[in-house]
């Protein structure tokens, strides 16, 4: 048989099981992937939040904290942050955080979810960066957008054009991140991890 007639024979072969024997994998003996336990979303809390496990087990969801707030800052958490679903937090993309000096929201939490340390300083939600490969500044074009706007002084230092945040200051407000104009947002901001040991006592 010569290689022209034996091509024909296999492939006329193939196309003779193709439609008759088609084989289906039932759904059922496909394997599902295996379960992974939920990992909940980084979450901004208003200021003077407790630790997160405190923090859901004090929360009422009340909402007086973010009638409270002036700037609109405090908003229900949405449903992606699943069991998080309606509890107060601070989205900075949509309204920053504006670190009012009487704290609003701290005052109107009945449950003390949120509490200030009498004597402290401003009370942290976060920590902020730049991110180089990003920011405006750092890639050559003049811009001075978040430290210009940067509600607490010397926060966001600038040198040779580009800026840098002090992780010493930083409040973690978000206005850095809401007013950066770059295409790929250059802020990155990360929710502060509370000691429990913060709680005040009494």
């Amino acid at each position: 048989m010569s290689n022209g007639s034996r091509r024909d024979f296999l492939r006329g072969g193939f196309l003779r099981r193709s439609k008759t024997s088609t084989v289906e994998t039932p759904a059922s003996s496909i394997p599902a992937p295996p379960s992974r336990p939920g990992r909940l979303l980084p979450i901004l809390r208003p200021p003077g939040a407790l630790p997160e496990a405190e923090f859901m087990s004090a929360c009422t969801r009340c909402g007086e904290c973010i009638k409270a707030c002036p700037h609109g800052a405090i908003r229900p958490a949405g449903s992606r942050f699943r069991e998080a679903t309606g509890t107060p937090a601070v989205l900075p993309f949509d309204a920053p955080c504006r670190m009012c000096a009487d704290t609003p929201c701290i005052t109107a939490c009945g449950p003390a979810a949120l509490f200030r340390t009498p004597g402290a300083g401003l009370p942290v939600m976060g920590h902020a960066s730049i991110q180089a490969f990003n920011c405006l500044a750092h890639q050559g074009t003049t811009c001075s957008s978040c430290s210009e706007r940067c509600p607490v002084p010397g926060a966001i230092r600038v040198n040779d054009g580009k800026p840098s945040v002090d992780a010493s200051l930083c409040t973690g407000c978000g206005v850095c991140q809401h007013v950066c104009p770059a295409p790929a947002n250059a802020v990155l901001l990360v929710p502060s991890r509370r000691d429990p040991a913060s709680r005040p006592h009494g």
